[in-house]
């Protein structure tokens, strides 16, 4: 009898096993059978997720999400963009209105359990720091006691500034606005003395400016905010797609592929290069994905993550952000991937 009531209850439990699988596996099949990816964005940064003149989303985090939309479909067109604030892109994310959330996105140990989200590979390895116009003649950021500052609310930057305040000895006035356009607007009326946020969100924003040379980004970074791509905690390969898509880039500049030779790369001889490629088959059928070539389109359609860097957000664009901790390990950064076999 306690033999038939054990073999029922493992029967129970691998039934819910499946069934709980079904459920929080099946985003790459709700992907395929919708026949687009739906990503959230921020909609409002320039450099990093913004609809163009012309109503065209751009920025290194949109380009994130295309290599996904490449690995999944073989086409950077196929994904639909969700502008998304600070305090709605878990929701969304937790709610399914999307698959994955590319909006400059610190992962931080409570969001990765108590939100059930889980983080792919950072593509953006960032900081905190602080705005301010010049005309305040402040060139340290232990200058700013008693000063008002603009914050989003619901972020890791409002509880860093709070911190970083106390442990100082200073006091502010935060001036808390959930909308990052209007937080802006906000500093450049003078309703606030300094912005903070993510450096490369300052960045973006004094890009836009009306005069940008009248603005300084203080040389403190007060924290460490590495920016990635998230899913919904317990798709493990969705999350392996996501997080390949993003590494496929870093493995790509590192084996010297760019978008302009990866047609030629196709015929070399280095195993390396051929597996990454997909002449040696094998993993895309790991990943679960429909084309051996999958990387090899991120990289024809997208680039690789140097090319997606500089066209975004680097030297030469109005953000003028060097590669720095986002340069590839081999010259003193953080961008590593691990072996495509």
């Amino acid at each position: 009898m306690k033999k038939a009531v054990r073999l029922s209850v493992l029967t129970l439990l691998a039934f819910v096993f499946v069934v709980s699988g079904i459920a929080v596996a099946g985003t790459l099949n709700d992907v395929l059978a919708r026949g687009y990816l739906k990503a959230g964005a921020n909609g409002d940064l320039f450099g990093f997720g913004k609809p163009d003149s012309k109503g065209v989303w751009r920025g290194l985090d949109v380009d994130t999400a295309r290599a996904v939309a490449v690995a999944v479909f073989g086409d950077k067109n196929k994904v639909k963009f969700t502008p998304l604030t600070a305090k709605t892109r878990f929701t969304a994310l937790q709610s399914g209105e999307i698959d994955v959330l590319t909006r400059n996105c610190t992962q931080t140990l409570s969001r990765d359990t108590a939100m059930g989200l889980d983080f792919c590979q950072v593509n953006f390895y960032d900081g905190q720091g602080f705005l301010v116009s010049k005309k305040l003649g402040i060139k340290s950021a232990k200058e700013l006691n008693g000063a008002s500052v603009c914050v989003l609310p619901g972020t890791t930057t409002e509880q860093n500034v709070a911190d970083y305040f106390r442990t100082h000895g200073m006091k502010m006035n935060p001036v808390v606005i959930e909308n990052t356009a209007e937080l802006a607007k906000a500093f450049f009326a003078g309703r606030c003395d300094c912005l903070t946020s993510d450096a490369s969100q300052l960045a973006g924003t004094r890009a836009v400016a009306p005069n940008a040379a009248d603005y300084i980004i203080l040389p403190e970074i007060i924290s460490k905010e590495p920016l990635a791509p998230a899913v919904r905690h317990g798709d493990n390969q969705w999350k392996d797609i996501v997080n390949y898509s993003v590494l496929a880039m870093i493995d790509a500049e590192e084996l010297g592929i760019t978008s302009k030779n990866v047609d030629k790369m196709l015929k070399s001889k280095n195993p390396k290069v051929q597996r990454f490629l997909g002449v040696i088959p094998g993993n895309g059928k790991d990943l679960g994905l429909s084309s051996e070539r999958w990387a090899y389109n991120i990289i024809k359609q997208i680039g690789n993550y140097g090319e997606v860097f500089e066209r975004n957000v680097g030297v030469n664009t109005p953000l003028r952000i060097k590669r720095g901790l986002n340069d590839l390990w081999t010259r003193g950064g953080l961008m590593y991937s691990p072996p495509f076999k």
